[in-house]
């Protein structure tokens, strides 16, 4: 961590100081205790949670200080690449327009040929890690998360993998009949790296039941995560916010993995992940009643702003969705406490799925150049925010990386979310049906 000088801080102080006398007291009382160090009650957080106006523009203060005092003004990337090799999926969640069901013909499958071609693509273009997410196929192989990560490795035995979802460990366990203790111990010693750690929406179970009923609940998916933190895998932290949740939820969601963290520390960093209702089907077909169209400005920003101050101490890295967000509120995200901006992603089809506008790639030479507007310091890092380079000044712009020169034509070269769904050559095809058409004598499709 790069802490601020003596002399900085004390400026800071004060500044902050003068700052608070202009707010109400319970919120002052709040955010002083915060700029002291001391880990605020869920009533607290509740608090900022409901700031608006002179105590909104003191809270994302008071989180920006609190970044400053813990990771420095460095802002940090990883290149990267999403491969979500199926959109195929038993479960039928409200807020996600990602899935298909096995009938429908925009359901695909990449077979492991394909994945592996393109996490090779990838570490070409420079990526030092892969994410590997997807729906959950009827009749799955328990063992398939275990033989993709194999075939990665092999290829690319330097690759990070990112990859299988608290959702997707827990239904590899089952598939395979074994505790999820023994399966993320399969898939660490396969090559997995680090889970992420989505699938966790809001971890209040009356929530999860009116928007993804029949999805892994909390207690399971707290289980996943802290059982994964026992055995030496990292994985991130997230929250989806702008449908059903209340501030109560919020703030009941950040002290969980805060006391996730204290007794793990297994946690690289949190995510909030706004929700994209465009195409969601709890919003735009089968409306649940109360949801919301996503999260407002002031709300994104607040969220963030909170998402520092209460975990600050445990959970230093707190990343920003572009892809929900975009380059714009991204760039202004990062003076309400964000200190990373994300990956590369090549491919992003979940959150496109659900109508999010902002693309599937962002170049790291862009990311460098939002960074540096912001008056911060870029630097690439890897999955585990070790260092990779830092770019102080114009240093290593001058060679780009090979994703900035392809970053204008990337949907023609990486294919793209859209494009795939409609594509034959890998139509998903049910277990079931490619076991008669081989008993028959023809090639499954």
């Amino acid at each position: 961590m790069h802490k601020a000088s003596d002399s900085g801080r004390e400026g800071k102080s004060l500044e902050m100081e003068a700052m608070l006398r202009d707010v109400s007291t319970p919120v002052a009382r709040v955010l002083g205790r915060a700029l002291e160090g001391s880990d605020l009650t869920v009533e607290e957080s509740v608090l900022l949670f409901q700031a608006t106006g002179a105590e909104l523009t003191a809270t994302v203060r008071t989180a920006d200080e609190l970044r400053r005092q813990t990771v420095g003004d460095r802002v940090t990337y990883v290149v990267n690449r999403n491969i979500n090799f199926t959109n195929v999926c038993i479960k039928q969640c409200g807020f996600c327009a990602f899935s298909r069901d096995f009938r429908q013909e925009e359901g695909y499958f990449l077979p492991t040929e394909e994945i592996v071609r393109r996490a090779k693509e990838a570490w070409e273009l420079g990526a030092t890690e892969v994410c590997i997410q997807a729906g959950l196929p009827p009749q799955m192989e328990g063992d398939l998360y275990i033989r993709l990560t194999r075939a990665i490795k092999e290829a690319l035995p330097e690759i990070h993998i990112h990859g299988f979802s608290p959702e997707e460990v827990l239904y590899g366990a089952v598939r395979s009949r074994i505790s999820i203790r023994d399966y993320l111990r399969e898939l660490q010693q396969a090559g997995v790296g680090s889970l992420p750690g989505t699938s966790a929406e809001i971890l209040d179970q009356e929530v999860r039941d009116r928007i993804s009923p029949g999805r892994i609940g909390v207690a399971e998916w707290v289980k996943v995560i802290t059982t994964a933190h026992e055995l030496g895998i990292p994985t991130t932290s997230t929250i989806m916010f702008g449908h059903l949740e209340s501030d109560l939820h919020k703030a009941r969601h950040l002290a969980l993995l805060r006391d996730i963290q204290k007794r793990s520390g297994g946690f690289t960093e949190f995510v909030p992940l706004s929700f994209v209702h465009t195409e969601a089907p709890m919003y735009a077909r089968r409306p649940v009643p109360g949801v919301r169209p996503g999260a407002t400005r002031e709300e994104v920003i607040r969220m963030h702003a909170v998402s520092r101050i209460v975990l600050n101490q445990w959970i230093p890295n707190l990343q920003v969705s572009w892809v929900k967000e975009g380059l714009a509120m991204s760039r202004l995200l990062l003076s309400a406490g964000v200190n990373d901006m994300g990956g590369t992603l090549m491919n992003e089809s979940i959150s496109t799925a659900a109508g999010a506008p902002f693309g599937q790639l962002v170049s790291p030479a862009t990311f460098r150049k939002l960074i540096r507007e912001s008056g911060r310091v870029p630097a690439e890092r890897h999955t585990d925010y070790r260092i990779r380079r830092i770019f102080e000044g114009e240093d290593g712009e001058a060679m780009p990386d090979p994703l900035d020169a392809l970053a204008e034509g990337s949907e023609e070269r990486l294919g793209s979310y859209h494009k795939l769904i409609k594509m034959s050559d890998y139509r998903y095809q049910h277990p079931r049906r490619k076991s008669k058409t081989t008993a028959a004598g023809d090639e499954p499709a």
